[in-house]
């Protein structure tokens, strides 16, 4: 377990900034407040096209110091990281469930056994890929007519939901931040996201996902500061059955999403093997 908990820290090293990410005395002015000048979060979510607007910098519900010492055991008293800017779902997408029961398809053991041992892709600066950049630091959506451009705090590349009707392809060409759709079901975002690169794990433990992983999101802003977010993942070829993780945005006001180069200034590397 200490092993694994050294391949977390180095995950979460090689993908964490501490520098917040607002301007410095800015206020949108978009943004309503509160009697005493604070953003009002419960006021009504925004419109755009007679929708909800999804835009803002958003924030996962973060995970207690206490659940992930008790998650990870002895090993989560000696990383040396701010937890504070992910949530166990980075860590472990089947977190709780016990070790063995994960609903694995005998090439998806196969391949999970493949990636133990194996130097975690944000030791080597590599990109996090969905659904983890959704679960580390904040993530920026910007909604314009026919697409929602995703920006994650990770230093991710930029992602792109289209939703102008257009559908998936076929046969998509892999990358890292996949193909993705998207479609109003009522006042719910509906996202179906395929072809993500392989070489991108499900999380710090190393869960596999294959070509055939078709992953679903859905977004609903309930009100200005808060949107509740169900993602599924489906990769019949690594997994019996599809999987969801569930949890609760809220807006960070007033924020925005800096610039970040994993490999600049990036001392931990060369000490991934050790």
């Amino acid at each position: 377990m200490l092993r694994r908990a050294f391949a977390i820290g180095l995950l979460l090293v090689g993908t964490l900034v501490s520098v917040q990410a607002q301007w410095l005395n800015h206020r949108d002015p978009k943004t309503p407040r509160t009697a005493d000048g604070k953003p009002n979060l419960a006021a009504p979510a925004p419109r755009f096209n007679d929708k909800p607007d999804m835009s803002g910098v958003w924030e996962a519900e973060r995970t207690s110091a206490e659940e992930f010492a008790t998650g990870l055991g002895p090993g989560f008293a000696q990383l040396q990281v701010d937890f504070n800017d992910v949530t166990k779902h980075v860590i472990n997408v089947f977190w709780g469930v016990k070790p063995g029961d994960e609903p694995f398809t005998p090439e998806g053991v196969a391949a999970f056994r493949r990636q133990q041992g194996q130097e975690p892709g944000g030791a080597a600066c590599l990109p996090a890929a969905l659904p983890s950049n959704v679960f580390v630091l904040w993530f920026k959506m910007i909604q314009a007519p026919g697409e929602i451009v995703v920006i994650p705090g990770t230093g991710d590349p930029p992602r792109q939901i289209y939703t102008d009707g257009r559908r998936l392809p076929r046969d998509p060409e892999p990358s890292w931040t996949g193909h993705s759709v998207g479609a109003w079901e009522g006042d719910t975002l509906v996202v179906e996201t395929v072809g993500i690169h392989p070489k991108a794990a499900l999380d710090a433990f190393g869960h596999p996902r294959s070509e055939q992983m078709r992953i679903t999101e859905r977004y609903h802003r309930r009100d200005f500061g808060h949107m509740d977010l169900q993602i599924t993942l489906n990769d019949p070829k690594y997994y019996t059955r599809p999987f969801d993780i569930k949890t609760t945005l809220t807006l960070q006001a007033d924020a925005d999403v800096l610039d970040y180069v994993c490999t600049e200034n990036e001392k931990d590397r060369a000490h991934s093997k050790s």
